[in-house]
């Protein structure tokens, strides 16, 4: 967030000095976006609340963050190995906010931002945790098939690689 607010203040000071219109105007795409960015990523420093199988983790998530943003969803991937019926030990995510079309008319809309990702992300270890339409199948299958034995490997996954 630091490199992004300098970056911020880089360009108002090079506004002046521009010559190009084009130049200029894709300086102030990126700019209002950079300014959107800041704002939400202010928004989300408190702490979100944990519950559930996954409490006490800490899991690192990458967003990447399109030109077009806010038109277009960002891309985000889990940089923590996990056991996870929604996203697959190599980090894939199944989160219907994040998809540019989607049947169910929950995906990406020019309104919806960073926050809602994080909050969608939150609800991904809590209440939105859906074993019945998985990304990994073989972690669904384990809860429907043993649920004890299920909590445990989530449990050792946390302690493996989430701490």
């Amino acid at each position: 967030m630091l490199t992004l607010a300098s970056k911020l203040k880089r360009e108002d000071g090079l506004k002046g000095s521009r010559t190009s219109a084009t130049a200029s105007d894709s300086t102030r795409r990126v700019s209002v976006r950079d300014r959107l960015l800041v704002k939400e990523v202010a928004e989300l420093e408190a702490n979100l609340p944990y519950e559930g199988y996954y409490q006490g983790g800490k899991f690192q998530f990458e967003t990447e963050v399109p030109d077009a943003y806010n038109m277009v969803p960002p891309k985000v991937k889990c940089l923590t190995r996990i056991w996870h019926p929604n996203i697959t030990e190599t980090g894939e995510i199944c989160l219907s906010l994040l998809r540019e079309h989607s049947i169910d008319g929950t995906g990406w809309a020019p309104t919806r931002t960073l926050k809602d990702v994080v909050w969608g992300l939150n609800s991904l270890f809590t209440d939105l945790l859906n074993f019945d339409d998985p990304l990994n199948i073989e972690a669904a299958e384990h809860h429907l098939r043993d649920k004890e034995d299920f909590r445990n490997k989530v449990e050792d996954y946390i302690k493996r690689y989430a701490r």
